[in-house]
């Protein structure tokens, strides 16, 4: 089959990079994905692939083999970070394909939909497991991993193994990042500029919270990170402000210093509430860290990762934690990795790009992983 699969690539490098720069043009911002999820399916259907359903959730999902005993899941992520809702400017030069989210995360939503298609036109079946090909929603940021939250509750204790295609292929994420983000307002009587001169200004205790928070000393166990990421409130220049919110999160790769985060944070706002101030806490996201995964079942799945990319990149896959659709699956105890499948850069910018030359290895990396279920 290895020789079959290398042959069939080659014959359709075009066609998948064709699918590529169509797909990477249209708009798919967390939860409204809709657009590019029909178009995906419809792609699909075209292909031959029997049963492709979008849920509610508005994954993409192709169900192969027996629902009924375990199950695999490969997932690539439909949505970026960008809320653009007309079409995407693309433009090729100089070896490279540049496109707001072109790597993070549609270069692997194009290799898992290859892979697809030669599943379905070859007719072929898993054996041992079944197989679920998910091209899933809401993995960027306030999407707050609703789409894989979603396979969990509707396969989840199938679930043995699960690997996402999100991001390059020199690196794996084999543990879960976890993070709390809060949307935080404050509220104060506000009034005049100069007849009020003196009321609360609830930009000045915005910022002076802010401070308070970036005063903390991170906790030492493990990798452990804070962010205000956007302010606003006010109304005018010769205004008292009545109203300021943030966007804050923090984020670690172990659970007891999510706690301690979590604790500052809680005294942070009591300590304000407690002034007579008014302060208005609302999570937003909230992404688990690693729960108790099976080392050696996890190992296996590394080193198949490991060796899938050595054999298509020639690099040593490097190990890292990160924040993921894989967080959902290891905070429950099932084995799961994350890696990709080209070479860029500038992910989250507007000047992203992915090299034309790694698309082919990165198919070839597709393949090996998917395909070794129905070997």
């Amino acid at each position: 089959m290895q020789q079959e699969m290398m042959a069939y690539i080659q014959a359709h490098q075009q066609e998948a990079f064709d699918l590529l720069v169509e797909l990477a043009q249209i708009p798919a911002p967390s939860h409204h994905e809709e657009r590019r999820a029909q178009y995906c399916k419809e792609w699909l259907e075209r292909q031959g692939a029997q049963g492709v359903y979008i849920d509610e959730a508005l994954n993409i999902v192709y169900p192969l083999g027996s629902m009924e005993g375990p199950l695999v899941v490969y997932m690539a992520h439909s949505d970026v970070v960008f809320p653009d809702r007309e079409k995407l400017p693309l433009q090729i030069e100089n070896g490279r394909i540049y496109c707001p989210g072109i790597g993070d995360d549609t270069a692997n939503v194009a290799a898992l939909m290859t892979v697809a298609k030669y599943i379905a036109q070859k007719q072929i079946q898993p054996t041992g497991t079944g197989v679920l090909l998910v091209i899933n929603a809401c993995e960027e940021g306030l999407g707050n991993l609703k789409g894989s939250r979603r396979i969990m509750r509707d396969y989840g204790d199938r679930i043995t193994e699960w690997i996402s295609l999100d991001g390059q292929y020199s690196t794996c994420v084999n543990k879960a990042v976890g993070s709390k983000r809060y949307r935080i307002e404050i509220k104060t009587e506000g009034g005049h500029s100069y007849s009020n001169f003196g009321n609360r200004n609830a930009i000045a205790c915005l910022a002076s919270m802010i401070d308070a928070l970036y005063a903390m000393k991170v906790p030492a166990k493990g990798k452990t990170t804070y962010n205000v990421g956007a302010i606003s409130g006010g109304t005018s220049v010769n205004t008292i402000a009545q109203q300021a919110e943030m966007l804050y999160e923090f984020r670690s790769d172990e659970r007891e210093s999510l706690e301690v985060m979590q604790a500052h944070l809680d005294a942070a706002v009591a300590f304000y509430r407690a002034k007579g101030i008014e302060v208005n806490v609302e999570l937003v996201g909230d992404r688990p860290c690693s729960g108790e995964v099976d080392s050696a079942l996890e190992k296996q799945l590394m080193d198949r990762a490991m060796q899938a990319v050595h054999k298509h990149y020639g690099v040593e896959l490097a190990y890292r934690s990160g924040s993921t659709d894989c967080n959902i699956p290891l905070s429950m105890g099932i084995p799961a990795v994350c890696l990709g499948c080209y070479k860029g850069a500038g992910a989250h910018t507007r000047e992203e790009y992915v090299e034309i030359d790694s698309l082919l290895p990165g198919l070839g990396l597709a393949f090996e992983m998917i395909m070794h279920h129905f070997e």
